[in-house]
């Protein structure tokens, strides 16, 4: 299958899951279509790829957290079914993404269920982790597995709930599929325990779960929870362990967010106490409920941040990608122009020396001028031909010159950047092609027609927001009438 037939594939599977789940979206992928043309016009993704891939058009929720942090749990729970294994060690090593099915399968598939299916947003991931960790591309069931569970609260989202994340002890490709699932998701449950109430020796952890969100755009879609606080009423400090892990949280980077204390009902210890179990009970309740709101509006939120995506990138093309490349492409004209004046001048004082310490080449290049025509209005042919050798070494000189440059500054710029992965090595590659001129001031791709496409594209999703708006709200209040 060629990268255009693979494409195609794709888009038409898109396409009909969106007919059959959330047809809202359908007038979106055109839009999505003229942003791949002109990225793909600017170098910053191939030619065959496509945005609508590097997007999850499933609401997904992660579930991250510690070792024995009590996610599982938390997913059967909401879940109602015991779907999840559970324990106070570790009890499974992989990824697992839990989808509506016609029946619960207990029974998970294999890793390649999801690296196989462009429908799912773990689509060729284990070209991602080969490129991280070389040999474990293809040990893809070592890392996910996907069950299906029949029931109103999981049809049309997508539950990812990881193994307990130790950054000590994982290896770069879990890492690496651990950024990959905070970056798709629309809500993400980072889960902490709190009967470790030292968490000053999580910092690794904290700092890999927390610090890597607390820039994002969409940082709100984060939240943290102190999970089994039951374990605090004994002596009734759940305040103080909740304060410590908000100070730990903090000194990973985190200023703000919300943070949530829950237990689960049939795993809790005993509280003797009516009113200390009353009081714990009551502060669970509230935030259960707080977090099963946000999960039940994450398909509100999947049609905003898909739509979204679309202005954010068009702001980030503008504001921050073409300037990079500007910067990129300037410090090398700069630096190959330099050095140009440096080769040329040594070029000039070669040709000195040949002209003043010629000896028997230089005699034998005199000779040919005075035996051979005129050339040039009467210059002699071997000043000629010394010209034309030294023009050509300077020729060849020039653009081993620029691909040298090219490539050290290339080695600078990120091939994945931004939330979609766009790659601006090879963007600027492209405008130091030999055939690019050394002087030109914008990106290949990049110029008025480009702009109006950007226009075009930012119109077209206000009218999509627009569409979404309706969806959800009625101002004038005319659907109650």
């Amino acid at each position: 299958m060629t990268p255009r037939q693979a494409l195609q594939q794709r888009l038409a599977a898109l396409d009909a899951h969106l007919r059959a789940e959330n047809p809202n979206l359908l007038p979106v992928l055109p839009t999505f279509r003229a942003l791949d043309r002109l990225l793909a016009g600017l170098g910053l993704i191939g030619r065959y790829e496509s945005l609508t891939t590097r997007i999850p058009w499933w609401s997904m929720v992660a579930v991250l957290g510690t070792f024995s942090a009590g996610k599982s749990t938390f997913l059967n729970g909401y879940f109602g079914e015991a779907l999840q294994n559970t324990g106070n060690q570790a009890v499974d090593d992989k990824f697992t993404v839990i989808c509506h099915g016609p029946e619960t399968r207990k029974e998970a598939l294999p890793g390649t269920a999801l690296n196989a299916d462009p429908r799912f947003p773990f689509y060729r991931i284990a070209d991602e982790i080969e490129k991280v960790a070389a040999g474990e591309g293809k040990r893809i069931d070592n890392y996910l597995q996907l069950k299906t569970l029949a029931g109103p609260r999981i049809r049309g989202k997508l539950f990812i709930d990881s193994p307990g994340f130790d950054a000590d002890d994982q290896r770069r490709s879990v890492l690496r599929l651990v950024d990959h699932i905070v970056e798709l998701s629309d809500l993400v449950l980072v889960f902490f325990d709190a009967r470790h109430p030292e968490p000053g020796a999580m910092q690794d952890t904290l700092r890999h779960l927390v610090a890597k969100t607390v820039n994002r755009a969409d940082a709100r879609k984060v939240c943290y929870i102190l999970n089994q606080v039951d374990t605090t009423a004994k002596e009734d400090n759940l305040e103080a362990v909740f304060g410590a892990w908000q100070r730990a949280v903090a000194q990973a980077g985190l200023v703000s967010g919300r943070f949530y204390a829950i237990y689960d009902q049939r795993s809790a210890v005993a509280i003797e106490d009516d009113a200390r179990r009353a009081r714990y009970e009551a502060r669970r309740d509230h935030d259960l409920a707080e977090l099963h709101t946000r999960i039940n509006e994450v398909e509100v939120a999947r049609a905003y941040r898909i739509i979204g995506s679309i202005d954010s990138l068009t702001k980030e093309l503008e504001g921050e990608v073409v300037p990079t490349l500007r910067t990129a492409m300037a410090t090398w004209r700069r630096r190959v122009l330099t050095a140009d004046a440096v080769f040329g001048a040594l070029l000039l004082v070669l040709l000195a020396l040949v002209v003043q310490f010629g000896s028997g080449a230089g005699a034998f290049l005199a000779w040919l001028g005075e035996a051979g025509p005129d050339w040039a209005g009467g210059a002699p042919l071997h000043l000629i031909v010394t010209l034309l050798v030294l023009g050509g070494l300077f020729l060849a000189g020039h653009f081993r010159i620029r691909r040298f440059f090219a490539g050290r500054i290339a080695a600078t710029l990120s091939e994945r950047f931004g939330d979609v992965d766009l790659n601006l090595r090879q963007a600027f590659l492209r405008n130091t092609r030999a055939f690019r001129s050394i002087f030109a001031q914008q990106p290949a791709g990049w110029g008025r027609r480009a702009r109006k496409a950007i226009f075009a594209i930012q119109q077209a999703t206000a009218v999509h927001i627009q569409r979404v708006n309706d969806l959800y709200t009625d101002p004038a209040g005319r659907r109650t009438q």
